[in-house]
């Protein structure tokens, strides 16, 4: 069903499952994150890939998007679907900017083109298992819900925000945008995705009107406005702090 399954040390950092068709290539990944005392499952398949995640709860999936049968993107979408939250690194020979923002728009929350050097696969995934374990989710002060992310806090209940502890006015559709970008937990949404998650009752945000939503955002958002990063000609994502 799959090659063999590469177990580290019990104190890894994590575990990965690639989806990879070609041999070489799916040993070389495993190879590389071993060394990062990671355990790494491997499959050929989106089959394969089902049957491995149905047996394990996996953070991170390095896959491939040219694979027999069915294709990497139809796992991702099969995956943010049903609402998993595993972390997808989408590897592939595709490189255009319209398969990245096909492959962001799927569900990858990162994407890296072949050929690639192994030091930024590597460096790709302890990211996104950083990222991983510290998604983003609310905790509860004084009775309210809140999300904070670096210096500012989102109370989704009462629509107020601050910065440095100083309050935000923002708009609904301004309010929505901030609150939908700080959950990703530094995934890099497409204008796409981030109108299809936004756009609701009272929130009306269409075609390019995202940049002005988006430029209008950081202005209200003053000393904090650093922590939404421009992904040239794809979308918009979060920056996080410690990455370390």
């Amino acid at each position: 069903m799959t090659e063999n399954s590469i177990t580290p040390d019990n104190d890894g950092l994590g575990q990965v499952l690639v989806v990879e068709d070609e041999v070489e290539i799916r040993n070389l990944i495993g190879l590389h994150l071993k060394r990062e005392r990671l355990t790494v499952d491997q499959a050929g398949t989106v089959d394969e890939a089902r049957e491995l995640m149905r047996l394990k709860r996996y953070p991170l999936l390095v896959l491939d998007w040219m694979l027999p049968g069915e294709s990497g993107i139809e796992l991702a979408r099969e995956i943010r679907r049903a609402g998993g939250n595993i972390a997808i690194l989408m590897v592939t020979a595709r490189a255009e900017a319209i398969d990245i923002v096909a492959g962001l728009d799927a569900g990858a929350d990162d994407f890296l083109t072949k050929p690639f050097e192994p030091v930024v696969l590597v460096a790709r995934v302890r990211a996104l298992l950083r990222r991983s374990r510290r998604s983003q989710t609310f905790e509860i002060e004084d009775g309210e819900k809140v999300l904070r992310v670096g210096e500012i806090a989102l109370f989704p209940d009462t629509f107020k925000a601050t910065c440095c502890g100083a309050p935000i006015q923002l708009t609904t559709s301004e309010f929505k945008l901030l609150q939908t970008l700080l959950e990703s937990g530094g995934r890099v949404l497409t204008r796409d995705s981030l109108i299809a998650q936004v756009q609701g009752e009272h929130v009306s945000v269409v075609g390019r009107t995202v940049d002005t939503h988006v430029f209008a955002l950081r202005k209200k958002l003053g000393p904090c406005a650093d922590i939404i990063e421009t992904v040239r000609g794809v979308g918009y994502r979060v920056k996080l702090t410690a990455e370390g």
